[in-house]
């Protein structure tokens, strides 16, 4: 049976946790929120991947405990960093997230992606230290047919390009670790509950990334400029990024508190209901009449561009047996992405701390599996 007991705030209270890939736009979310919940949070990334970067609006460095800078793929520093830290919880989300880019360079792509997720892996293995891992992959890992219902969990792994393989490539390494080093079936032995999240298209306030539609909105809109849209027609699973954050904590939570957490140490979707799915034309649309001025246009040649144009996920196990549920229709994730970069571009040198917890706070509140009680 499912479980539906509420994750309270001591769940994560005073627990030491390390994040990978602290510095981007989701882990720096993922560590202002643990920050919230009373962790004791590590952050081991590369410098912040733009400049601006939420990492930096948010002050993401001062709620940390320690914040470290280095390669996933450094085998001795990572394995320094997990045993100085000693954590409770591992957040993997250190990685190349770019399609187009991995295009550019794709043995970098497989390199940070999958051999960085073995490096980590093998850090955690060394410590010998009992926690909960949540490696995030990402909704490309499928072996995308162009099928027009949702990719399940246990649906083949592909990819077309470089960085949907790469993600594929990731899900085989943590199932081959869970396999030969950390089998469910043997938790009392080794103690490390090893999970993998896969997530939708997230946007929201802070992603400065290249080739990412809010990016590109907010800077052309800001500038006065037209948003080059380059696949109108493409589906995809857009959410907030607060949404699959919620998803991992309660992943972690249950990995870390339950009398039975082999049950979890599974594959879990997060993504948005069948009915807020939407186009890239819709959401740039969107973008546009909540900026309140501008217009998007494409470009003249999109046939060089191997994204898929369908992109659906089904998230009915982590709603029945998680008990997570999506809380933010798109409406309400264009509102809160767009009034975050108004708030950022009337004073960018002003702290965006407050107003990323406001949105914390405002998840919280139409979240009862982590509202704080």
């Amino acid at each position: 049976m499912p479980d539906h007991r509420p994750l309270e705030k001591n769940t994560f209270d005073g627990r030491s946790v390390l994040v990978t890939g602290h510095t981007g736009f989701k882990g720096s979310w993922l560590a202002l929120w643990l920050h919230q919940l009373g962790a004791r949070v590590t952050g081991y990334a590369l410098d912040p991947p733009s400049t601006p970067s939420n990492f930096v609006a948010s002050g993401i460095s001062d709620v940390l405990a320690e914040d470290v800078r280095g390669d996933i793929r450094d085998p001795a520093l990572i394995s320094d960093i997990v045993r100085r830290s000693q954590p409770d919880i591992v957040f993997h989300l250190a990685a190349q997230p770019i399609v187009r880019a991995s295009l550019v360079d794709p043995r970098e792509t497989f390199d940070v992606n999958v051999v960085g997720t073995a490096s980590v892996l093998d850090a955690v293995r060394s410590v010998e230290r009992p926690c909960a891992v949540v490696v995030v992959t990402s909704d490309k890992c499928y072996r995308n047919n162009g099928q027009v219902w949702g990719f399940r969990e246990d649906d083949p792994l592909g990819g077309h390009d470089p960085y949907s393989a790469s993600k594929a490539g990731t899900e085989l390494v943590v199932e081959s670790y869970r396999s030969s080093f950390f089998p469910t079936e043997r938790i009392a032995e080794h103690g490390v509950r090893l999970a993998s999240a896969r997530a939708g298209n997230v946007i929201g306030g802070g992603d400065w990334a290249p080739d990412r539609i809010v990016p590109d909105a907010v800077r052309a809109l800001a500038a006065g400029s037209d948003l080059v849209v380059r696949n109108p027609t493409s589906t995809r699973p857009w959410q907030h990024v607060l949404e699959p954050l919620s998803g991992y904590l309660a992943l972690a939570a249950r990995l870390l508190v339950d009398e039975n957490p082999g049950r979890w140490a599974e594959a879990w979707n997060f993504g948005p209901l069948p009915n807020d799915e939407a186009t890239v034309a819709d959401v740039a649309t969107a973008l546009v009449d909540a900026w309140g001025a501008g217009r998007w246009t494409t470009p003249p040649d999109t046939t060089a561009d191997v994204e898929a144009k369908m992109l659906r996920i089904a998230i009915d196990k982590a709603i029945a047996a998680l008990a997570w549920q999506p809380r933010w229709h798109l409406d309400e994730t264009i509102h809160r992405t767009v009034d975050w970069y108004r708030h950022y571009y009337r004073d960018p040198k002003r702290s965006m701390r407050d107003h990323s917890v406001g949105d914390i706070e405002a998840y919280q509140a139409a979240s009862p599996h982590l509202k704080v009680q």
